[in-house]
């Protein structure tokens, strides 16, 4: 899963390179969409940073691994990842915006733990830190690389031990729990056309999740979510 994310990824980036050394003149416009200085929607190079607001649905395949097999996930599951997202762009002579927003997203895992099944859902509030780069390579069409952070707030799950016939809050002290804080590192790729978004990408959870410092214990999450841009 990593592997394809890289992949796919790398692939973006090297499409955005050729398109943003042909870059025509004139300046980016709306969500950094090439635009003419005259009579282009939105702002133009000289007149100051562009700003888009989105929204995004979509669904993401997680993991858990952990050195505690209790808690390590031998099968991804998969949730809903749905949010709203806002993009500055970081100077007026080049297409690189910061973007973050809010999201409520689904993670957790399942398998098996003693010849017994377990599943978890480990549901957070996220918010992205990234930074996103828009290529033009056709009319109104962007290819959009981005690279940075996220941070999350678990504030709902049920830990399912099939063995006990149990369920459980996922933050609880009871049995397999986990920590409500999460972070970690976001890679992917967006791809634009006219208000039309798509995004493919990754999260690398870098923050031990498991309630025993001794085990560490991380999130992964591949994701893909379409949405509008305005």
């Amino acid at each position: 899963m990593k592997k394809m994310t890289f992949i796919a990824v790398l692939l973006c980036i090297l499409a955005a390179i050729p398109a943003s050394a042909q870059r025509p003149r004139g300046g980016y416009g709306h969500r950094g969409t090439l635009s003419s200085n005259r009579g282009s929607i939105g702002r133009s190079y000289g007149y100051g940073p562009n700003t888009y607001y989105g929204l995004r649905f979509g669904l993401s395949a997680s993991h858990v691994s952990s050195d505690a097999p209790d808690l390590s996930s031998n099968s991804s599951k998969t949730g809903l990842d749905v949010g709203a997202v806002m993009g500055i762009q970081m100077s007026p002579q080049m297409p690189l915006f910061f973007e973050t927003g809010l999201f409520y997203t689904e993670k957790g895992g399942k398998g098996k733990f003693d010849g017994n099944k377990f599943s978890y859902g480990l549901n957070y509030i996220e918010v992205p830190l990234v930074l996103k780069y828009s290529a033009y390579v056709a009319p109104a069409t962007a290819v959009e690389p981005f690279l940075g952070g996220y941070l999350a707030g678990g504030i709902s799950g049920k830990v399912k031990d099939y063995r006990e016939h149990d369920a459980y809050s996922s933050f609880s002290n009871k049995g397999a729990n986990f920590k409500r804080f999460d972070g970690g590192i976001r890679v992917g790729c967006g791809f634009a056309y006219e208000m039309l978004y798509a995004e493919l990408g990754y999260d690398f959870g870098l923050t031990n999740i498991g309630d025993n410092d001794f085990d560490d214990t991380h999130n992964g999450a591949l994701f893909l979510n379409i949405g509008l841009n305005f």
